[in-house]
């Protein structure tokens, strides 16, 4: 493969610079698990099964010493190991501390969501399919934990260096139907499963990882038949018939390869609901694999959910089991998965017209008002439903608002004192922005004061913090009625805030 020399912030486009950029990535492992697994191997008494039952809780240093396995033997061993135990048996205690020692080891929060979420769905997935298939394929049970383990590991790497492509995907291909193809085209160049398999291929992962990805491209068609035979579930006879009429096919199907794929499609579905048809579609696919009804399936894929939750979740992760407390036809009101529309034509035009009166130098604006009254129009005309922008005062003491809309009349009334609320400190500290999400909410609502919370319900919210002079002086906090963001809109949030600031920095050197 050719190596190609890439400008440090650009994003790839092409399979080669992919690959390239997504195998250099570090990837961190959690402190605590980082001390565990120091711990065992200096313990003479572990056994590498021991210390490799310790290393399973931290998916990104399991991969890591399976990389390393694989790569340093590649010439003198032909097959691949396919478990963490082989790993580190053909690594040596030694090597295997010496990579230990050299791994960005970091405290749980300091590791960033999106990689730890995208993880969490892997060790959801090794739950999956340690349940539904363990019994049946018992002297497998190497190959299928961690086969589906590591199975969506090439995006753990996409998550960590690119976690805004990846979100963006999921939102038009997952939630809005978006052809697939025609979405990996514009964000990445390439087809995605593209990118996975060949990362798989250089970093020597397991045979039924590989198949996975060689199905999903290569064999679509295969996958579509066994569907049709699949949806045919209320006549398992038929079902039968069927199979039995295509022996290529029934073959096809009963290929033990397959548990990594059926594990992970139901994992992967599962963030979105567990009755969206995509999750239907991988359902049915392991009841016919499994040759039970669907009933047996859907309650197998519930329980093995809630195992996983229990060894898994943490609090500013979602956990599809959490969807479990719930009815069945009912969405998690703090999950909800519907985007906001985005921003009409001619709301967008009247948006690039505001930010034109932002930008414009030397500042049209005959006083601050004035000016605060065009942010707030224009962050309406992006998308925003609800917002307030506020001032810091001369002593840079307390936060008082200036601007509201679609905010009860009261709001006005209000103010924070800063020094009460971390998250408040942290953002008047030096201009940034945070994104509230299922994920985090918890975790930041708990340090946001809790009459701003009060004042936007909901799971999803937008603060940004804006700089004049060297000084932060306003906060903007702005939502789409507490639902899922239109991810147009956050970027042209984005970019108003920044329009914002220019004209704030502009409006403060006026008739010097």
């Amino acid at each position: 493969m050719t190596r190609e020399t890439l400008p440090p912030l650009a994003t790839p486009s092409t399979l080669d610079t992919w690959v390239q950029r997504l195998d250099a990535a570090q990837l961190p492992v959690p402190l605590h698990s980082h001390a565990l697994v120091c711990k065992a191997l200096n313990d003479s008494r572990r056994s590498l099964r021991d210390i490799s039952e310790v290393m399973q809780d931290s998916p990104a240093l399991a991969l890591t010493l399976i990389r390393e396995a694989n790569q340093h033997q590649q010439s003198s061993l032909s097959e691949p190991a396919e478990s963490l135990e082989v790993a580190i048996n053909r690594l040596g205690l030694k090597r295997t501390q010496t990579l230990l020692e050299q791994m960005n080891a970091l405290p749980n929060e300091q590791i960033p969501l999106a990689f730890r979420q995208i993880q969490l769905i892997s060790q959801h997935a090794a739950q999956q399919a340690v349940g539904l298939f363990g019994n049946r394929l018992a002297r497998l049970w190497q190959e299928i934990y961690w086969g589906s383990l590591l199975f969506l590991s090439p995006l753990w790497a996409l998550a960590l260096t690119y976690p805004e492509l990846l979100e963006e995907w999921e939102l038009r291909v997952i939630h809005k139907g978006e052809h697939a193809s025609g979405v990996e085209q514009k964000l990445f160049g390439v087809r995605l499963f593209d990118i996975c398999l060949s990362l798989a291929q250089l970093w020597r992962l397991p045979a039924w990882v590989l198949q996975g990805y060689r199905v999903m491209l290569e064999e679509q068609r295969t996958l579509v038949s066994v569907l049709h035979i699949a949806r045919d579930t209320h006549n398992p006879l038929r079902q039968q018939q069927r199979l039995d009429a295509d022996p290529a096919l029934r073959r096809w199907l009963n290929q033990p390869a397959n548990s990594v794929l059926l594990a992970n499609g139901l994992a992967l579905s599962a963030q979105s609901g567990w009755d969206t048809p995509h999750n239907m579609r991988w359902q049915l696919l392991t009841a016919l694999y499994l040759q039970t009804t669907l009933d047996d399936v859907q309650q197998l894929v519930h329980q093995n959910a809630a195992s996983s939750a229990r060894y898994h979740s943490v609090p500013d992760l979602w956990h599809p089991a959490q969807a479990l407390l719930w009815p069945w036809d009912t969405r998690l009101a703090n999950h909800a998965r519907q985007p906001a529309a985005p921003p009409s034509a001619e709301a967008l035009a009247l948006w690039r017209k505001l930010c034109g009166q932002l930008l414009a130098e030397p500042s049209s604006f005959a006083n601050a008002m004035h000016l605060t009254t065009c942010a707030r129009e224009a962050l309406l005309a992006c998308g925003m439903q609800r917002l307030m922008l506020l001032k810091a005062d001369k002593t840079a003491t307390t936060l008082q608002v200036c601007e509201v809309s679609g905010l009860p009349a009261a709001a006005f009334d209000i103010s924070f004192t800063i020094s009460e609320s971390t998250a408040l400190q942290r953002l008047m500290m030096q201009p940034a922005q945070v994104r509230l999400t299922p994920g985090n909410n918890t975790t930041i609502s708990s340090v946001l004061p809790a009459n701003l919370r009060h004042l936007f319900p909901g799971e999803h919210l937008l603060l940004r913090s804006l700089s004049s002079n060297g000084r932060v002086v306003m906060l903007l906090v702005a939502d789409q009625g507490g639902g899922m963001f239109c991810e147009t809109s956050v970027q042209a949030f984005g970019k108003t805030a920044q329009c914002i600031e220019k004209a704030l920095n502009s409006f403060s050197s006026r008739g010097r």
